[in-house]
């Protein structure tokens, strides 16, 4: 096995499982709620995400471990980010994400 196609098997693996992105984070809160991110895949959409899941218990979390309520969800504001595998070359990854803003019962 040469060592770039090595590489390139690593590089794709990464995105494969999930884009190497950063999971589910609350990016605003206040006592009774706030809103968490997460990045979805194009084909795969917000609800299928391996990270809603991580998004519910951040917010299950927040609020103490009682219930919540979605005020509303949808897409947020995404990243495009540089990637540079192993092999030398560059790669422009967009990363789309969706926001659900919450309150705690």
């Amino acid at each position: 096995m040469t060592t770039s196609w090595l590489k390139t098997v690593l590089a794709v693996a990464c995105l494969a499982i999930g884009g190497c992105a950063d999971g589910a984070k609350i990016v605003q809160q206040h006592d009774t709620g706030g809103v968490v991110i997460y990045p979805f895949k194009e084909g795969q959409g917000p609800i299928l995400s391996s990270f809603r899941k991580e998004a519910l218990d951040l917010m299950k979390e927040k609020c103490g471990g009682r219930s919540y309520s979605i005020v509303r969800e949808g897409e947020a504001k995404g990243r495009t980010r540089v990637v540079s595998p192993l092999d030398g070359a560059q790669e422009l990854v967009e990363e789309r994400r969706w926001g659900i803003q919450f309150e705690c019962k």
